[in-house]
């Protein structure tokens, strides 16, 4: 087995680095179907090595053996070498002196991705937290999915997880629970929780099942005439279906003008960013244009709609925004379609071809760049700098939105100025909400504060105890469960009674209006489940949501113009 991987990893280095082209790319079917960059079914046609080639192949192998054995004679520890872990930094480090996104993944972890691509997972559907008490981290419940096992079980808001298949959790991470509580379908987890109702001791066994993941968990009428949609989880095979049945129960409520939100997309299949583009484009116009090595992947795509919706539309970005959510709104902007509101995007333009490998292993490897329809190329210069650097300090968290544009100026269809080299600028910049650190000390607090209320455990609210399991059909009012002067004062003294919490009476005063809104996402959580409990932000306390909803006049205009202007003969 030692052998064959030593093979496998001399090769790949080779093939990445010498063969040119050798990932088919999927082309547009008669259909209107794109997929290029969707997986690569086995099969993929390798170009012949040439005698130069071939050298170069034994001459990498013959180095990463002689590596291997004097590891293996010399290394302090040779007799315990991990070669899974051994084999993969190699080909990860190979990958990595390519480009940021070219990544290796084990059978494992390629399971996972091609289980994401499938807007899927397999576990028992609840969204989990951590939460910190006296410095110590533990993982809770926070709400549990409609129809899942978790909720089929009876798991409720607050239950802390003690242990999942005999192993503790106290102190890990809730990333670290997540990925111990999931699974293969149908096997059975085996979860120790301390019921939020009783602070009893239960022990439950779950069978893992395939939950849903929709790329829209939500979409809503953020007041009469404006909707919203939440594209915020990436593009994955059912995304476009998803985005056109939000539309259409948007426009039979009345929509007038669209907030589309694309904040922390990380992007995801290039078709699907063709195709969400073609809902809103008129027919013939360009999405975008991929050019891959010595013309093998060269290609442009552009709207086959006859039939657009066109509403007026304003899409929310911010560094987080990537990929091929970046596509959408480069072309949106480009066209003027839309206005853009938020912070400057990652910066991606790259386009990845997903590769199996022997054994369930599998490669992301960059084959193609993208350029907007203005012909942006917005992918981020990776040249200086590290791995870590392009992902933080080079990178997202660290862009300012006022600095001048450092790539080459394009132009809209009505003329704007626009420009590449970094990202999608937003039309109208604006900052977004943020907690500092008394605030984020203040959410360990608010959540147990909360979970004593929802069992009926805070004297004199005795009324707000949680009855019965969530209400997922509800839909979010402006006055539900809204936080009384009784309830703020009840948190007040809950924290004054508990040093444990390291929080001042005079914090708590300062931030009321913070507390008051985290206390309602967890109580609107518990009764009516995450996705109205994230309404909660959005409808009251996100100033890139308001402005975009301020600018949609004047996207509207922007849209009327463009229209005006592409039907004059």
């Amino acid at each position: 087995m030692k052998r064959i991987w030593s093979h496998t990893v001399a090769l790949l280095l080779v093939l990445t680095i010498l063969v040119p082209g050798f990932i088919v790319a999927q082309q547009r079917s008669q259909s209107g179907g794109t997929s290029s960059s969707a997986p690569v079914l086995p099969g993929y046609p390798v170009r012949r090595a040439n005698r130069n080639n071939s050298t170069a192949v034994a001459a990498v192998e013959r180095d990463f053996d002689e590596a291997l054995r004097v590891i293996q004679q010399q290394y302090v520890d040779g007799r315990q070498l991990n070669y899974n872990d051994v084999f993969k930094s190699s080909i990860i480090g190979m990958l990595r002196s390519l480009d940021p996104h070219s990544n290796y993944y084990d059978r494992e972890e390629f399971d996972e991705l091609k289980t994401d691509q499938r807007s899927q997972y397999f576990g028992i559907g609840a969204s989990i937290q951590n939460y910190i008490y006296s410095d110590t981290a533990d993982t809770y419940i926070t709400a549990t999915f409609e129809n899942s096992p978790a909720a089929r079980a009876g798991l409720r808001y607050g239950d802390k997880i003690l242990e999942v298949d005999g192993v503790s959790m106290t102190g890990k991470s809730s990333l670290e629970v997540r990925d111990k509580i999931r699974g293969p379908r149908g096997t059975t987890v085996h979860l120790t929780l301390e019921r939020a109702a009783e602070n009893r001791v239960e022990k439950v066994d779950i069978t893992r099942e395939e939950i849903p993941q929709p790329s829209i968990p939500d979409a809503y009428m953020l007041r009469p005439g404006v909707g919203y949609i939440d594209m915020t989880r990436g593009f994955n095979f059912t995304t476009t279906d998803e985005l056109l049945g939000a539309l259409e129960k948007l426009h039979a409520s009345g929509m007038t003008s669209l907030v589309l939100d694309l904040r922390n997309n990380p992007g995801g299949f290039l078709d699907q960013a063709i195709h969400v583009a073609e809902v809103f484009l008129r027919n013939g116009q360009l999405i975008l244009t991929q050019k891959g090595r010595n013309g093998f992947r060269d290609n442009s795509y552009e709207s086959r709609n006859s039939n657009p919706d066109m509403t007026p539309m304003v899409i929310l970005v911010n560094e987080n925004t990537a990929s091929a959510s970046e596509i959408v709104a480069g072309a949106m902007q480009d066209h003027d379609r839309a206005l853009i509101v938020g912070q400057t995007s990652f910066g991606k333009g790259l386009v990845q071809s997903i590769i199996p490998l022997e054994y369930g292993a599998g490669l992301t490897l960059t084959s193609a760049k993208y350029f907007t329809p203005s012909g942006r190329l917005i992918q981020r210069d990776y040249s200086n700098g590290g791995f870590y650097d392009y992902y933080t300090h080079g990178g997202a968290g660290q862009k300012t939105d006022t600095a001048k544009p450092t790539g080459p100026e394009r132009r809209t269809d009505t003329g704007r100025a626009v420009y590449g080299g970094g990202g999608i600028s937003p039309d109208e910049p604006v900052a977004p909400r943020t907690t500092n650190l008394t605030q984020r000390r203040l959410l360990s607090p608010i959540f147990a504060f909360s979970r004593d209320l929802l069992n009926g455990r805070i004297r004199g609210l005795e009324s707000s105890q949680l009855r019965g399991g969530i209400d997922f059909r509800h839909e979010l009012q402006s006055t539900d469960l809204q936080i009384t002067n009784a309830m703020f004062k009840a948190f007040r003294d809950f924290v004054a009674s508990d040093p444990a919490y390291n929080v001042s009476l005079a914090s708590v005063d300062r931030y009321r209006s913070f507390i008051e809104s985290q206390m309602r996402f967890n109580l609107v959580t518990a009764v009516y489940g995450r996705v109205m409990g994230d309404r909660v932000f959005i409808m009251t306390d996100d100033p890139q949501v308001a402005k975009a909803v301020d600018v949609l006049p004047k996207a509207r205009d922007l849209a009327q113009t463009t229209f005006r202007s592409k039907a004059q003969p």
